[in-house]
């Protein structure tokens, strides 16, 4: 795959907690040049909007530990979708995942995404689940209609392996984040199914794929 063919599956990522207005520009920039998307902190999302039309903008809900109440995912995601979002990446909760309330959590994801008009996708957080888990995890998503299912949020111990990408893909489109660095790793996550992937080495990743 060579790097014009890469560059739309990448969500070229700023999402740390000291993220600044900067960090966020200079990200947009790299999206702009190598024509990738770009994932950014909700309170960016209206200056991304202004500052980089042309980007495809990812934003993240309930980030990082999917632990927020569902009207307030509910409330940030529309929120996020009128000042210009194109997608949201939402953390599942993995607490009300893991005492077995399967349809809480369906029933969460699913008034997200009836409640915008853009792709959601389910981070699943794969690093603290086991594999009954995760296929619940995927199940609940594809239930509540989502897009795609996401393997991490890159604040976990442990990101995307091929194995996780590869059960994923059985229940709805992949998108491998979490420690993907090299072209040979994210090629690796879309062999194994995934669709798109999500780091914040995408300048990285592309210097290191044929031209």
């Amino acid at each position: 795959m060579d790097r014009s063919e890469l560059a739309p599956l990448i969500d070229h990522t700023v999402l740390g907690p000291a993220t600044t207005p900067a960090d966020v520009r200079g990200v947009l920039d790299e999206a702009t040049e190598y024509g990738m998307n770009a994932c950014i902190p909700p309170y960016a999302v209206e200056l991304a909007a202004e500052y980089a039309p042309d980007v495809t903008l990812a934003t993240v809900i309930g980030f990082p530990h999917g632990q927020h109440a569902p009207a307030a995912k509910r409330k940030e995601g529309v929120a996020a979708w009128q000042d210009g979002a194109d997608e949201l990446d939402v953390v599942l909760n993995i607490g009300r995942l893991k005492a077995g309330e399967d349809d809480a959590v369906r029933d969460e994801l699913a008034e997200l995404v009836a409640a915008v008009p853009i792709p959601v996708k389910v981070i699943i957080e794969t690093a603290l689940l086991t594999d009954v888990e995760k296929r619940r995890a995927c199940e609940a998503a594809a239930a509540a209609d989502a897009a795609m299912v996401k393997t991490a949020t890159g604040f976990a111990d442990g990101g995307a392996t091929v194995d996780d990408v590869d059960l994923m893909s059985d229940f709805l489109p992949v998108k491998a984040s979490g420690g993907i660095g090299s072209y040979e790793a994210a090629v690796a996550m879309l062999e194994a199914g995934a669709e798109r992937i999500g780091a914040s080495s995408g300048v990285d990743i592309l210097e290191g794929a044929p031209e």
